[in-house]
């Protein structure tokens, strides 16, 4: 199991859904983009321009939509949390085609048009596995796009750090497998089984793209304060922790880091009719 900031990569636990409406300006402000190839590569594969509509699961603040927005496509969001769908019709407000809705994907009413194009990133693990494939295909045209993408900490950057800050998690979280490490984008083994193993999907493919965001120390915490297993600890614990790995990158990497991100775009096509 790749090291992700320790805590970030446990078991999903469902409760933990709606954390992240807690500080939707905060999750805005520290969370980055996705890279520009993996946006060309969504864009070209969905076909999107003006006349495509596309629904975006679980949008966010719109980290995806704004880029997506800007082909001249339209863009219905379906966001379960209140604070981060008024952030995102905030980001979104110069695109007349694009609407933000206040839903649970998996009790939100289908419109009776079907989709060109479907598309979730880095919330696709938060649906419902029994909803999730089902509802998205029938939310599709035949021969419309499914587009997933995954998001992953992997090794590079200040990969001292990484290693170091492990004895922090440990310290202030007992549930912290010991030894932690982060695997290469090379040595990621893509489970698609859920999507190769669907009768409603075919052409089943994924690509990768790497990027590598450098940190000062307050915009690194930051960016831990928008993971949901992080938010969700005992406030003395969190508190610790973060205190703990301000110090280490204060007193031992000048006050910045380097993380890097792998980023997998899975992409399927409907079956039709």
């Amino acid at each position: 199991m790749p090291c992700v900031d320790a805590l970030e990569f446990r078991v999903k636990d469902p409760e933990l859904r709606d954390i992240f409406d807690e500080d939707a300006e905060l999750y805005e402000r520290a969370r980055p983009r996705y890279p520009a190839a993996l946006v060309e590569e969504l864009g070209r594969v969905t076909g999107a321009g003006p006349g495509v509509r596309v629904l975006e699961i679980a949008p966010g603040t719109g980290k995806l939509t704004v880029d997506l927005a800007a082909s001249g496509c339209s863009i219905t969001g379906v966001e379960i949390g209140p604070g981060m769908a008024a952030v995102a019709r905030r980001q979104l407000s110069a695109f007349a085609g694009v609407d933000v809705v206040v839903a649970a994907f998996e009790q939100w009413e289908l419109p009776p048009e079907p989709f060109d194009a479907v598309v979730c990133a880095t919330a696709f693990h938060w649906l419902d596995p029994a909803v999730r494939l089902p509802k998205a295909a029938r939310a599709l045209r035949p021969a419309g796009l499914l587009g997933v993408v995954t998001t992953h900490h992997v090794a590079g950057g200040t990969e001292d750090f990484f290693a170091e800050v492990q004895e922090c998690y440990e310290r202030w979280d007992p549930a912290t497998p010991p030894g932690l490490r982060q695997t290469r984008e090379s040595d990621l083994a893509t489970d698609t089984t859920e999507f190769t193993g669907s009768p409603y999907f075919t052409g089943v493919a994924v690509h990768g793209h790497a990027q590598e965001i450098t940190y000062s120390t307050g915009q690194y915490l930051d960016v831990l304060l928008t993971y949901s297993n992080h938010r969700a600890l005992p406030e003395p614990a969190r508190n610790g922790l973060l205190a703990s790995i301000r110090e280490l990158i204060d007193s031992r990497y000048g006050g910045v880091v380097t993380k890097r991100y792998w980023h997998e775009l899975v992409t399927a096509v409907r079956v039709g009719p």
